[in-house]
């Protein structure tokens, strides 16, 4: 079993955090939420580069990653990121997404041609969006990064959809506020850090594992009905295809307990019941739903 010692921090200790993104992102959002506002953001333009610059801890001391949306789901590749890296999870971020139409001051609707932003945000807006068939839609690689260019371009013909943060930030105007499909839209997003650098976290209650299963019938329905056993709530599964092996797949788990004291046992039988069990993070749940 790849085991971790799991890490604790405060808001004032971690200060040079990576995200994914530019100025006014989302994941800006909740980086200041979870470490305070007291930070130096370093911007990483792609979940690549964010484990890469994550890993010199010379350059940063912490990342912070959005793992899934209540909408549009799970974002598989940091599954894969998160399991090739040697950085483990340190808390989380539960963010209430409120996705905005922006552009610059002066725009309206009719002046639009192109509507750009990150495929999770186009995908969480698809019934406003649907109203404006003239409009076409660009995925790009960041929420604000779009805004960014708005601004930066002076260009009329273009919004992008993000936070009223990123208009804030790079002065526009927001030309249709909350436009995502559905009000209980939330992306949650990692805390991580390098694993030679964690520290206990008092009173965890939440794991994220992953591991394999042997092959046979009933062999995942047995591991989930032991965490029950264990008084382990299920809070997320996410089946990741194995290359080169067919129809076979990798799974990542979460779980929270109501008593940490449990965890050693039920981490032990996990160890026992399932194959390249890889414990991901120990931390505390955000409770913030």
């Amino acid at each position: 079993m790849s085991t971790l010692t799991p890490n604790t921090n405060t808001k004032t200790d971690l200060k040079r955090i990576v995200i994914q993104g530019v100025r006014g992102a989302f994941h800006e959002i909740a980086a200041r939420q979870f470490f305070g506002a007291d930070i130096d953001l370093v911007p990483a333009d792609s979940f690549e580069s964010l484990f890469e610059q994550a890993g010199d801890s010379s350059k940063v001391d912490a990342a912070v990653m959005a793992i899934e949306n209540s909408i549009a789901g799970s974002i598989l590749p940091n599954y894969n990121l998160l399991l090739d890296s040697d950085l483990c999870i340190t808390g989380e971020v539960l963010l209430r997404i409120r996705q905005n139409l922006l552009a610059l001051p002066g725009v309206r609707m009719d002046d639009l041609k192109e509507v750009h932003s990150h495929p999770m945000a186009l995908a969480q807006c698809k019934v406003f969006l649907h109203r404006f068939p003239h409009i076409q839609l660009i995925e790009s690689e960041d929420t604000a990064e779009s805004a960014a260019q708005i601004a930066k371009q002076g260009l009329c013909n273009r919004a992008a959809i993000g936070s009223t943060l990123a208009a804030e930030v790079y002065g526009l105007n927001v030309l249709a506020p909350e436009i995502e499909d559905n009000p209980v839209n939330f992306t949650r997003f990692l805390a991580l850090q390098p694993r030679n650098s964690a520290r206990p976290v008092a009173q965890a209650d939440k794991v994220s594992v992953c591991f394999t299963a042997p092959h046979t019938p009933g062999s995942l329905s047995r591991i989930l009905i032991m965490l029950a056993a264990e008084s382990a709530n299920l809070t997320k599964i996410q089946s990741v295809p194995l290359l080169g092996k067919a129809w076979e797949y990798r799974f990542f788990i979460d779980f929270s307990v109501q008593n940490p004291a449990v965890l050693p046992a039920a981490l032990q039988l996990l160890d026992v019941m399932t194959q390249d069990l890889k414990v991901l993070g120990i931390y505390k749940a955000d409770k913030a739903l």
